[in-house]
């Protein structure tokens, strides 16, 4: 989320799901739009989508 002109973290994710729920309590509407979207999600450590135990 970008806030008084700095890049801040909301949360941290395990599955889509939890990003879903995560960005609609942050106030979005239809946030599964932006799960592929790189100015909204960056995706850490994995693939996008790929949460398993790596």
């Amino acid at each position: 989320m970008h806030h008084h002109g700095r890049d801040e973290v909301l949360g941290t994710a395990y599955s889509d799901h939890d990003l879903v729920v995560l960005l609609e309590g942050a106030g979005m509407t239809d946030p599964e739009d932006v799960l592929d979207q790189p100015q909204w999600v960056e995706w850490r450590e994995a693939p996008a989508h790929d949460f398993g135990a790596g």
